[in-house]
């Protein structure tokens, strides 16, 4: 079984982030099939985990089913991050989530990024701030991010339905490879050597 979740952080009723989440989920699933495979694909949406989200960070102890959503990560084989665009960056919401995340449970673990917002113009917010947030997180991230604007949803170009293929296609060789090592099971570099130590 190959695992893949799906964390989308709209806050609004139906969401465009959940929405696009869906639609990568279901395109990675058709490629891991086409190549073999037996696609699971999990949805999290981190609106419903936001009070616990916020009890976690002044507690540190995660309720019922924020563990649930960090094992369900942990599980993965591949990840896919949805987030909205407020105010030029990722939100809150989704800081909170991965920031809550013990350390390294995203290394080396194939992320798709993908992110929605009103215009275009907020676009780069994959490149300037998510793929910042997972190299430091150290994940593996998949060729071809999407960024959906308001516009793309309703466009009969079928440009959106194209970027969410590649994506996946992209995408699915990453989580077919097999999941990383678990948490504590990374290798150490001693430097020492190399600092004449």
């Amino acid at each position: 079984m190959t695992r893949i979740v799906v964390i989308s952080a709209g806050t609004s009723i139906p969401s465009s982030s959940r929405l696009l989440g869906e639609r990568l989920g279901e395109a990675t699933a058709a490629a891991v099939t086409a190549a073999g495979g037996q696609p699971q694909v999990t949805q999290v949406e981190l609106r419903t985990l936001a009070v616990e989200l916020a009890h976690h960070l002044a507690t540190r102890v995660p309720g019922t089913r924020l563990r649930e959503a960090f094992d369900l990560v942990r599980e993965a084989d591949g990840v896919i991050a949805v987030t909205p665009v407020f105010n030029g960056s990722y939100s809150g919401l989704f800081k909170l989530f991965f920031d809550a995340l013990d350390e390294n449970v995203m290394r080396d673990r194939p992320v798709l990024l993908a992110a929605t917002g009103g215009t275009a113009r907020h676009s780069l917010v994959v490149e300037h701030a998510m793929l910042p947030l997972f190299y430091y997180l150290k994940a593996r991230v998949a060729a071809h991010p999407v960024f959906a604007a308001t516009k793309d949803w309703g466009s009969a170009s079928g440009k959106l339905e194209r970027r969410i293929a590649r994506a996946a296609q992209a995408f699915a060789p990453l989580v077919m490879a097999g999941a990383p090592a678990g948490d504590d099971e990374f290798e150490v570099v001693d430097f020492t050597d190399l600092l004449g130590g």
